[in-house]
């Protein structure tokens, strides 16, 4: 597999292990602490989909 290929699967690799952080985005009064559960213990998939929801409901909170 070549250096292109690698570099590509590793950012998308990235991406999905974010996604929590990336949804809380700039607007949402958490994200900070979001990203660092999501940093430090998101590889369990448990706090992982706990950081998604947690991103998801405040936000959805916040817009009404």
């Amino acid at each position: 597999m070549d250096s292109v290929a690698v570099l590509l699967i590793l950012a998308l690799i990235l991406v999905v292990y974010f996604l929590p952080t990336l949804i809380a985005g700039t607007g949402h009064p958490h994200r900070f602490a979001i990203f660092l559960i999501n940093l430090f213990f998101g590889w369990t998939l448990v706090i992982w989909v706990g950081c998604i929801v947690w991103a998801v409901v405040q936000r959805g909170q916040r817009d009404r």
